[in-house]
Parts: C-alpha cells; structure tokens; sequence
C-alpha cells in the first residue's frame, strides 16, 4: 500500500470530530512507529537490558 493511500485509511478510520492538529499529531506518532520498527528490523536497536541500565542511569 501507498503512503497516500495508508493516509487515506488511517484519515477514514477516524472519528468524525476529530482535528487537524489530531490527525497531524496521529501521522506524526505513526511515522515514527514506523521508522522505530524500521530500525529494529534493520538491528539498529538496543536491547530491553540495555534500555534499563540507561533507565536506572538517567533516574537517579
């Protein structure tokens, strides 16, 4: 499927009131999804024991 026609689906699945700013906010979290989902299929990830140590690091 396209991009312009993911767009179209996610843009008709979408509740009647909605925004704008809603739909561009919802285009912007997929498109990073995406890429983070590119990212891991392509190794470029870190591992879940990785993220925790950075976790406990960073909380403290």
């Amino acid at each position: 499927m396209r991009v312009k026609e993911k767009v179209i689906k996610m843009i008709e699945e979408l509740p009647e009131d909605i925004t704008v700013s809603d739909i561009m906010a919802e285009l912007y979290f997929r498109q990073n999804v995406d890429e983070g989902l590119k990212e891991l299929d392509e190794g470029k990830g870190i591992s879940h024991e990785e993220v925790k140590k950075r976790l406990t690091r960073w909380l403290k």
